[in-house]
């Protein structure tokens, strides 16, 4: 077991140390991917997670959390994202002894109706856009520790006569002890564009380098997490053009506290949030993410952006999940799920 485990590690390294030139921001295609969908993953602020509770709606994100205990489980997730926008993914599992768990899913955005206009303006009826990627899900324990999984997708994009194809895959490992910890390292859209838009460039796939860190207490009924993203590019600020350089009065160039500095570079990466679990059937949720509120935030307004929140309950054989987050004044998303065991009613 410890010769799997040891060639497992050397292999997510590998995978980890070809991906050093993915890009961010909007250097990439196929966002939709990297959008959180799990109502319980938005509630505490990110878009993975690394809580081993056989939670479906965990799995797409992050697939080392595939075990044998999401047998049958089927979620159905809802979005309800800005103007006409929405997107979701519907996800079964499925275990068998010999060759590991699977979790098959399908994840799409849909971008709305649009019309067709030339430079003068004239119309000419309408057309719609949208992405689908079909994923499958592996997931294996290695020993009472750790696991690993990975997730394989086919993507297509369409938007009007633009239509592309392309094949990602993510490798994540978790480990987790007998005291509540669990910590997981995640790549996420390793991959390439197999047919471009207009047989145009090839552009990137939305990279991310992750690591995510969880601890239930023991004494109490808290769970706290901490995300850790981006982690294959440290400088994650832009330039802000309406950020003074200068002091308008002497019109001295404006020194920068390079540990402020540091500090804001380095919180840009993490994102923290925490679990109020006082019952098995009900749980509320809390997060925060530092880097979307300095991107987003007005200065001149108080708000809230960059938290969320959220809260989950069992009804009879039916797990319902609820999350609302603060991307913006402009308006907060809702996200919806609902899941159950097909078993139960066997």
């Amino acid at each position: 077991m410890k010769k799997t485990l040891s060639l497992s590690l050397i292999f997510l390294l590998l995978i980890f140390s070809a991906a050093g030139h993915a890009q961010i921001g909007g250097k990439s295609t196929y966002k939709f991917l990297s959008l959180p969908s799990s109502p319980r993953i938005v509630s505490m602020g990110g878009d993975f997670l690394s809580i081993k509770d056989a939670d479906i709606n965990l799995a797409l994100s992050n697939p080392s959390l595939i075990v044998p205990e999401l047998n049958n489980q089927l979620t159905l997730n809802f979005v309800d994202y800005f103007s006409d926008i929405n997107y979701g993914f519907i996800s079964y599992g499925r275990s068998f002894e010999k060759i590991g768990n699977f979790v098959g899913s399908v994840q799409y955005i849909d971008y709305g109706r649009f019309t067709y206009a030339n430079d003068a303006g004239e119309t000419a009826g309408n057309f719609k856009a949208g992405e689908t990627a079909l994923i499958i899900g592996w997931g294996r324990q290695l020993d009472s520790t750790f696991s690993i999984g990975a997730n394989f997708k086919t993507i297509f994009s369409a938007f009007e006569s633009y239509n592309s194809f392309g094949l990602a895959v993510d490798v994540a490992g978790t480990y987790q002890n007998e005291h509540g910890f669990a910590a997981s390292l995640l790549v996420r859209n390793i991959g390439t564009q197999i047919i471009t838009y207009d047989n145009g460039s090839r552009e990137p796939l939305p990279f991310d380098l992750q690591i995510g860190m969880s601890k239930k207490l023991k004494h109490v009924p808290f769970r706290y997490s901490i995300l850790l993203t981006n982690l294959h590019k440290w400088d994650l600020t832009y330039d802000d053009p309406t950020k003074l350089k200068t002091d308008p009065f002497t019109g001295e160039k404006i020194k920068e506290d390079k540990f402020m500095d540091f500090l804001d570079k380095t919180f840009r990466h993490v994102i923290v949030g925490v679990e109020f679990i006082p019952t098995r059937n009900f749980s509320v949720r809390l997060g925060y993410d530092y880097r979307q509120r300095q991107e987003l935030k007005v200065d001149s307004k108080l708000s809230t952006v960059g938290l969320s929140w959220g809260f989950g309950f069992r009804i009879s054989k039916f797990q319902f999940n609820y999350a609302r987050k603060a991307y913006h004044l402009a308006g907060s998303p809702n996200f919806i799920s609902i899941s159950t065991n097909l078993s139960d009613f066997l």
